[in-house]
């Protein structure tokens, strides 16, 4: 990594190779996390007064045990790099072969649309493929034996009792397939087996409380009766019962609101009864079962919320939204929860990206996908993703869903002169310096060292690298004279990350003096690569201007050259191993991952994390040139021991982690383009580790 200035500089002279950057582009299935992308376990769905549950109303029996179970996973919730066309909500969808099937929906001006939409989820194409009898919102839907699709009443805008169906290959208009007994909206479709029930939701005016059955769309049979009626319940099933989470009282004093109950309705038996509490009250929440585990995400909740940092619509940077209109008094909630039956209880395993209510929701494979929904009052064209995942965590523990679940980030936040160390929950546990600490200027890197024990940072623009004992901040090691450059011993010149190796000795990529050093720890220089002032790829006398040098297992040094953008390996006393010219405009701290599979960051706009060969053959690309995941100056790149690729995205203030699988957008921290010190905010960030429990650093493992 640099400093602006010189990288403005150096940029100038580059001969830059171009780079199409589109939506998103991945060159293959990207392996390194590991995940099951096979379906297993149910895979049911839903869509879219508080109060406890009360003592009259027909309840579930209770189990005798309430621990959670230890299977429950986390959940990793994503962000797409690609959107929908235009925002919608009170949309439904259904599952076709290789696409989402999206059907009407509110729009802009709380306009109810006819469109279907066809959403390939392998590459973000979204294309009209069809049109309803008439437009709707707030129906259901669920594919029914036959290979179709079918839409169940909705508003139009009144409530209405069509049901709609459309083939799930090919395209063109709904065909009518018959009517509902009543009319009904704001009511879920889920299926278990070849039999699709339709919960909650009301004719216009009244409750419906009776869960239909049917396995052809055309009739219908009551199967159980709900103790509480509602509008807008989160429904998914589990293990051959049905779940209806919260929802919206229509009747009462609590007629409007969101409520709290859990209802369980057993098909088999005919009965429903009050199963237990929600946290807190919700409505318009989706449910979900994927990977055999049930998820209740978002909603709108009238409870106070705490905010989450670097979540929100702050990160819908590039899509279009519109307003929703009034939210009757509540707010949208972020919140995963992974839903223990045995218990009957909900335990919070993640938070979606942005925080949305009233969307759509349907599995395909092992994957759970919401389009589009309601977010304090806007409405959104994201496309979210969702399913469990045990690299990030388990239900209940805190931190659940978070990239690096059980340990500490360390970030280097450059433009606001501190480190930050953050829990997995996003807390920040610890910051340098403290008042009346020495001057700390303008840290570009940082990483453990010592077994956690000390943290070495290189400050670019202060001309120095330090060593300071964690936690009590002391500086325990220096090389270099603070605000002063040069060549001569003991001088720097825009130091880059620097690194203690296990022999003690330290490694810095001394950019604009064009050489790579190893230090000993008597300050003496052991060994340098490169000649000084001499900023060309001619290995191996000089190289132009190095900003990585990463340690390897072998013992050898991972150099970036971004006067070229050059990538080698260097023994330390200066053999050259290997080099490789890349197709990026910036290459930056360069990291090896695999026995022949290397990854950096391409500090550029839009930016990328690139991995690839020796040979330079890329084997993945991440580079979304629009949207929440287009990349500012992203200057160091690194794959977690969860799997996903983190990155610190310089120029949009914050760090992100993307799933490779996906090229979701599963976690930042810090708000888009939006500099600043408060709690959840970064000022040009360029720096990160991370640090285990035990002490170790996954990342570079073989540092000292």
């Amino acid at each position: 990594m640099a400093d602006p200035g010189r990288r403005r500089a150096v940029a100038a002279t580059l001969a830059v190779v171009v780079v199409a950057a589109t939506a998103w582009l991945a060159t293959r299935a990207h392996g390194g996390s590991g995940r099951d992308d096979a379906s297993h376990g149910d895979a049911s769905h839903g869509g879219a007064a508080s109060g406890k549950a009360d003592a009259s109303r027909p309840t579930a029996p209770q189990p005798s045990h309430a621990a959670a179970p230890p299977g429950l996973a986390a959940a990793e919730s994503g962000l797409l790099p690609w959107h929908m066309a235009a925002p919608l909500s009170r949309e439904v969808a259904a599952a076709a072969p290789g696409r989402l099937l999206v059907f009407g929906g509110l729009t802009a001006g709380a306009q109810s649309a006819d469109q279907v939409y066809a959403v390939r989820t392998a590459t973000g194409t979204v294309q009209r493929a069809g049109t309803l009898t008439a437009p709707l919102h707030d129906a259901a839907a669920a594919v029914l034996p036959g290979g179709r699709a079918f839409v169940f009443g909705g508003g139009s805008p009144a409530t209405v009792a069509g049901v709609q169906s459309y083939p799930l290959l090919g395209g063109g208009g709904a065909a009518r397939a018959g009517a509902l007994p009543e009319p009904r909206s704001d009511a879920q479709a889920v299926s278990v087996g070849a039999v699709t029930y339709l919960v909650g939701g009301y004719d216009g005016s009244r409750a419906d409380a009776w869960v239909l059955a049917t396995t052809d769309g055309r009739s219908y049979r009551k199967v159980a009766e709900l103790p509480v009626p509602v509008r807008y319940p989160a429904v998914a099933a589990l293990g051959g019962r049905i779940y209806a989470f919260g929802g919206q009282a229509v009747t009462g004093p609590h007629a409007g609101a969101p409520v709290s109950v859990i209802q369980a309705i057993d098909p088999a038996r005919g009965t429903a009864a009050v199963a237990g509490d929600l946290p807190e009250p919700l409505a318009g929440a989706m449910a979900v079962t994927v990977g055999g585990e049930l998820f209740v995400a978002g909603g709108e909740s009238r409870a106070a919320r705490r905010p989450v940092p670097g979540l929100g619509t702050t990160q819908l940077t590039g899509q279009p939204t519109a307003s929703a209109g009034s939210s009757g008094g509540t707010q949208t909630v972020s919140t995963i929860w992974a839903y223990d039956p045995g218990a009957s209880r909900l335990l919070a395993a993640g938070q979606l990206q942005v925080p949305v209510s009233h969307a759509a929701i349907v599995v395909a494979g092992a994957t759970a996908w919401i389009v589009g929904g309601e977010s304090n009052g806007a409405l959104v064209s994201a496309v979210q993703m969702i399913r469990p995942d045990r690299a990030l965590g388990t239900a209940g523990a805190p931190g659940a869903g978070s990239p690096f679940f059980g340990a500490s980030l360390l970030i280097a936040d450059r433009a606001n002169n501190r480190l930050l160390l953050l829990d997995s929950s996003s807390r920040v546990v610890w910051r340098y310096p403290s008042p009346g600490a020495p001057r700390f200027y303008y840290p570009d890197d940082a990483f453990f060292t010592d077994h956690g024990t000390a943290i070495i940072s290189n400050q670019e623009q202060n001309e120095t690298v330090v060593k300071i004992a964690y936690p009590s901040g002391k500086i325990i090691w220096s090389y270099g004279h603070p605000g002063r450059a040069g060549t001569a011993p003991g001088y720097l010149h825009e130091p880059d990350d620097a690194y203690l190796l296990r022999n003690g000795q330290i490694t810095v990529a001394d950019a604009m003096n064009c050489r790579v050093l190893v230090i000993n720890a008597n300050r003496t220089v052991a060994h340098q690569i490169g000649t000084d002032g001499v900023c060309v790829h001619n290995p191996p006398s000089s190289m132009g201007s190095p900003n990585g040098d990463t340690p390897l297992a072998d013992g050898n040094l991972l150099v970036s050259e971004v006067n070229g953008t050059w990538v080698s390996e260097y023994t330390p006393t200066g053999k050259l191993v290997w080099t490789v010219r890349l197709p990026v405009g910036y290459p930056s701290d360069p990291q090896q991952i695999g026995p022949d599979k290397y990854l950096l960051a391409d500090y550029s706009a839009p930016g990328q994390m690139l991995e690839f060969t020796r040979k330079g053959k890329v084997l993945y690309r991440y580079a979304p040139a629009s949207g929440p995941g287009r990349l500012n100056h992203p200057s160091l790149a690194e794959l977690l021991p969860s799997g996903v690729l983190m990155a610190n995205d310089d120029y949009n203030d914050r760090m992100v982690a993307v799933d490779p699988a996906t090229g979701a957008l599963v976690w930042q921290y810090g708000i888009t383009g939006k500099a600043g010190t408060a709690p959840g905010q970064l000022n040009i960030p360029d720096g990160f580790d991370l640090l285990l429990p035990d002490g170790s650093t996954p990342t570079h493992p073989v540092t000292g």
